[in-house]
């Protein structure tokens, strides 16, 4: 039987969102632990790309973030961005956009030399057919870089 093939831009979206907004307006459900079940792997991506950019900032406020993400990374750029307004609250990054660069996968033929964009995840030569191939993009996940003000914010400098 032929292997069955699944683009992952085909999952429902719009969907996912709205139970990812769904739980976080239900009472309480900003405070829930991920050890409840609720494991949204974007969402934990954008609290650690928070956090990131939180450090990096200095107390400056931020406009805008820009990530260089590889189509191997299985990350859905739509339901990144939404978790992004979810985990951008707060002084520094409230009202930051989250501006994502998508990498597709490409790979590099050891045996015919062919260098091919993949358009399934098969990991093989469009040239040659083989299968020693090597993935040379795809798998970044990369801050690329933040936008931020000059001064920092007043409200964002913790007293001394």
């Amino acid at each position: 039987m032929p292997p069955v093939f699944v683009s992952m831009m085909s999952w429902p979206l719009i969907g996912a969102n709205a139970h990812i907004a769904a739980y976080f307006d239900s009472p309480g459900g900003a405070d829930r632990s991920r050890d409840e079940g609720w494991n949204v792997h974007e969402l934990s991506l954008c609290e650690s790309i928070a956090r990131a950019v939180t450090r990096e900032a200095g107390g400056r406020r931020v406009s805008s973030v820009r990530l260089r993400i590889g189509a191997l990374r299985q990350v859905v750029p739509d339901t990144l961005v939404y978790c992004w307004s979810i985990t951008s609250r707060g002084p520094v990054l409230d009202g930051s956009v989250l501006e994502i660069d998508y990498v597709p996968a490409a790979v590099e033929c050891r045996d015919c030399g062919t260098l091919s964009e993949l358009s399934r995840f098969t990991l093989s030569c469009s040239g040659c057919g083989g299968t020693a191939v090597t993935v040379v993009s795809g798998e970044e996940m990369l801050i690329v870089s933040i936008d931020v003000a000059e001064a920092p914010e007043a409200s964002a400098i913790p007293p001394a």
